[in-house]
């Protein structure tokens, strides 16, 4: 994605606002109609074509359907078409329910996503289906057109992202190997020795968020004030994920430029960060615990981050067995779950070395280790660079 910062006038919001909301109903309401439908049924879900006529009929007989653009609302329906496939498909969770306020946006594809006039060098405009020319800060070189998305975040900006297949960044050429192993304390360790962070909250902007929480867990139900403190809740935390986003980019292109091919942990973070509250028949244990696990590894972008490095580093990417990696000696090859100390120093037990941990794991990835029944591993890589702490990329 190419995305921008769109500049609505205040009427466009409105209408841009109503787009988003069209585009969340009929969502909710092929969901509904899929959530009907069990397995053993001898009727199948309507799929695509035969919802798109329902859809013709609904317009037809409800005012304020047809006040909307037809265009925003069938692509809301071919958007959940395509949830369902990759769910059956076993890429993506399954659909869910799109709710006012956290899933404000809707999609055009085709000729009319190419609707699209720079207007100087630092602004554009996209013709919107019933909103009418909408400028857009023009920070990068537009892409090639085929669709774009309209969103709005939880802290009120809107923005146009265009989908586009990015260019693979050339790697150097050299046949360096390096190995990327991600935590909740350091975001990602290399194989080189150096331990990267993504650049948190200050410490007054930390207060702030902690201050604001609480103005928020005493504030009425439906008040301003409420509503103004989510505001500003919600504006603390895209600035946290902007920095996430930037952290993740130069990260991602400076791997790609650095090393021929980049290792990671082959890891399913969707069921890695399930809740663990359980059921009422079943509950969950350590359930906060969990939680706080959960936000560590969201917060450090470690989908992100091979996202990034697979479309820059295309076919230079390899997703390595993540067992047993952090518990094997990357001199020795000796496994020993008691060698890992603590959070950050490993010690093996047989051959005495010792280094910080992450960064022994992110050289057994390197390796390309998978760690048979046995415990055999491959030839070691040796670290090619001084180790070093960096906090930002």
């Amino acid at each position: 994605m190419s995305r921008f910062r769109l500049a609505p006038t205040p009427e466009q919001e409105v209408a841009l606002l109503g787009h988003c909301a069209h585009a969340r109903y009929i969502w909710n309401l092929a969901l509904e109609q899929w959530s009907m439908w069990s397995a053993g049924r001898r009727s199948y879900p309507p799929r695509f074509v035969e919802q798109a006529r329902q859809l013709t009929e609904a317009r037809a007989d409800n005012e304020w359907l047809r006040a909307g653009s037809q265009t925003v609302q069938q692509q809301a329906l071919r958007d959940f078409d395509q949830a369902v496939m990759n769910f059956f498909g076993g890429t993506h969770r399954r659909p869910t329910w799109r709710k006012a306020g956290m899933h404000e946006g809707f999609r055009i594809v085709g000729a009319q996503a190419q609707r699209v006039e720079k207007l100087n060098r630092k602004w554009a405009r996209v013709l919107v289906p019933k909103v009418g020319w909408v400028k857009f800060r023009l920070s990068k070189p537009l892409p090639d057109l085929k669709s774009y998305r309209v969103v709005r975040d939880r802290s009120g900006r809107w923005h146009i992202a265009f989908a586009v297949v990015p260019d693979s960044i050339p790697g150097p050429g050299t046949g360096e190997v390096v190995g990327v192993d991600r935590g909740v304390a350091v975001s990602a360790a290399l194989s080189t020795g150096e331990q990267l962070l993504v650049p948190p909250l200050s410490p007054g902007e930390k207060r702030r968020l902690r201050a604001l929480q609480q103005r928020l867990s005493r504030a009425r139900k439906g008040s301003n004030r409420r509503a103004k403190t989510k505001a500003a809740i919600a504006r603390l935390k895209a600035r946290e994920a902007d920095r996430r986003k930037d952290w993740v980019e130069q990260t991602s292109t400076r791997l790609a430029r650095e090393f021929d091919v980049i290792r990671v942990e082959d890891l399913r973070i969707v069921h890695m960060t399930r809740s663990a509250t359980g059921t009422v028949d079943n509950p969950g244990k350590q359930v906060r615990q969990k939680a706080g696990l959960n936000r560590g590894i969201l917060a450090n972008g470690w989908g992100q981050l091979v996202q990034r490095l697979e479309h820059k580093a295309a076919g230079r990417v390899e997703r390595i067995p993540a067992a047993y990696t952090s518990q094997t000696c990357s001199r020795c090859g000796t496994r020993d779950r008691e060698a890992r100390e603590n959070q950050a120093v490993f010690r093996c037990r047989s051959c005495k070395y010792t280094a910080n941990a992450d960064v022994n794991a992110a050289v057994n990835i390197a390796a390309g280790r998978a760690v048979n029944a046995r415990g055999a591993t491959a030839v070691r890589v040796a670290e090619k660079r001084e180790p070093q702490l960096a906090t930002s990329a």
